[in-house]
């Protein structure tokens, strides 16, 4: 079977919308991004500062509520449908849960190929472009550059700490069955 999911998880600012751009275009067919910032820009305003929802402090801890985690799992759900349908899917997330989340994943994603792919940057560089982007809470991106791959399992690592986004989606690319 032909991979059909393409999981990207790493911390914020870690590039993984720059190598999902990239594996966009170097990939034969189309492969829509199912992204979790899009997912939590969907949100009404309301559950976007909420302890029901997603609240972003100022260091740049996040907390997720109880309404959040049941519309992500429908988001999921929705994800895994659109690939059962026959669409090929890469999805970028930020494992806040870690294991959990992953698990949350496998769940949504069962019976489907997947190609479970950590992104690393080193925190210092992702904090230098948290900064440059300007879009999110200072602190965010080193607090997560470590603990979103704790526990969690692999099929392959890039790092874009020193390496440009094109050629880490070049290595992802090579490893697609």
């Amino acid at each position: 079977m032909a991979t059909q999911v393409i999981v990207l998880n790493g911390g914020s600012s870690s590039g993984k919308s720059g190598i999902v751009r990239c594996l966009q275009a170097e990939l034969p067919d189309p492969w829509p991004v199912a992204a979790i910032d899009a997912f939590v820009d969907a949100l009404p305003a309301s559950l976007r500062a909420s302890n029901a929802g997603i609240e972003f402090a100022e260091d740049g801890g996040v907390t997720v509520g109880p309404e959040f985690r049941r519309l992500e799992a429908a988001w999921r759900e929705g994800v895994a449908a659109m690939v059962r349908a026959g669409a090929r899917v890469i999805v970028d997330d930020v494992f806040l849960g870690g294991p959990a989340s992953q698990e949350s994943w496998r769940k949504a994603l069962t019976d489907l190929d997947v190609l479970w792919v950590g992104v690393r940057c080193e925190g210092t560089v992702a904090e230098a472009r948290e900064i440059a982007r300007g879009d999110r809470p200072r602190g965010m991106a080193a607090a997560q550059a470590e603990t979103v791959h704790r526990g969690v399992a692999y099929d392959l690592e890039v790092d874009t700490t020193h390496t440009e986004s094109l050629t880490c989606a070049r290595t992802i690319a090579a490893h697609l069955t």
